[in-house]
């Protein structure tokens, strides 16, 4: 199977941020959308590894920041690669918002719209959560266009650095973390974007 198939789905890149117990957090998904009209409810899905799931689980609400495409790679390293768990992803970061449901959001320039949301239902995948909500707020930022996932591999990810001769690595396709070995691991995901093995791409180095 062509997995560059997939790279043709049109969707988007958000901030999903929770609140618990005091700590603010927040991830980067691309998975967010409209379910139904009336009622209003929008889904999103959330990998089992991201400190966020947990958070939403328990406190039954979020916020998602729709990135545009002013947003830089800063963002994805800030909120995509670290955890929550071990990290204040908002320290230092100048664009964090409180909305009516007590949750942060970012209140920037590379950031379109806002959805305040509360939870009505979940269904548990093997590796994802999907959360469906109810916007219990939205409103619009600027009307520079959204930042597909397209965009983003075109415009935002950095362009990977050749690798030294003699040496092998395996290069996630989706963040671009390399894992030095002849083999990955058997049931290896992803440190950074959490994403399987089947997004890797071996790269054997050829740079003196």
């Amino acid at each position: 199977m062509d997995n560059k198939a997939l790279y043709r789905i049109g969707y988007g890149l958000y901030v999903l941020t929770a609140r618990e117990g005091g700590k603010d957090n927040g991830c980067i998904v691309n998975t967010v959308m409209q379910v139904t009209s009336d009622p209003l409810r929008l889904v999103v899905a959330v990998n089992h590894a991201n400190y966020t799931n947990g958070m939403i689980a328990r406190t039954g609400k979020f916020n998602v920041s729709v990135l545009n495409e002013n947003v830089t790679f800063d963002v994805f390293k800030r909120f995509g690669f670290a955890s929550g768990k071990d990290t204040d992803k908002f320290e230092g970061f100048g664009y964090a918002r409180r909305g009516e449901n007590d949750v942060l959001y970012a209140d920037a320039p590379f950031v379109n719209a806002v959805f305040e949301c509360r939870v009505t239902d979940m269904t548990e995948f093997s590796t994802h959560t999907l959360f469906i909500a109810e916007p219990t707020n939205a409103f619009v930022l600027n009307d520079a266009p959204t930042c597909t996932y397209d965009y983003y591999r075109k415009n935002v990810k950095p362009a990977p650095q050749p690798v030294v001769k003699g040496k092998t690595v395996w290069r996630c396709t989706i963040c671009g973390y390399e894992y030095e070995g002849d083999e990955l691991p058997e049931g290896f995901v992803c440190p950074l974007c959490k994403h399987p093995a089947s997004d890797f791409v071996k790269v054997i180095g050829d740079r003196t």
